[in-house]
């Protein structure tokens, strides 16, 4: 039995947005298949990429805002990061591109010294970008 698409060739893209027949709430700040959840997250910390493939933003970021889009693209790096496999992680270490770094209280030991975690001086937190 033969299947026959339509003339249409997949999504259309705009200026970077997503045209289809699928609908997205721009007010919201989901990812077709990551879920992005609000919570109280502590030490300034905005955003979390998690292991389960969620993403965590602090719930004081304004719903819609520059700061809420600039969060989440940052933690989809991550994301991405960690399904290809550059990137993992647990409570007690970091590992990226293959080299473990260890993790304790907050902070990673990275290149001899501790660093808090999010630091700029981590490579993984360097994004494409910057």
């Amino acid at each position: 039995m033969a299947f026959k698409l339509g003339k249409r060739s997949g999504p259309l893209m705009d200026r970077g947005q997503l045209k289809s027949g699928l609908s997205y709430k721009q007010e919201d700040a989901s990812v077709p298949g990551t879920p992005v959840l609000r919570k109280n997250l502590e030490g300034g910390i905005l955003g979390e990429a998690n292991n389960d493939g969620s993403i965590f933003i602090h719930k004081n970021v304004v719903p819609g805002s520059e700061q809420e889009k600039e969060v989440v693209m940052h933690e989809m790096v991550h994301m991405t990061d960690m399904k290809v496999g550059k990137l993992a992680y647990d409570d007690n270490f970091v590992k990226w591109m293959g080299t473990k770094y260890d993790r304790k209280g907050g902070k990673i030991f990275y290149n001899n010294e501790w660093h808090p975690e999010g630091s700029k001086d981590f490579p993984w937190e360097k994004m494409p970008w910057e």
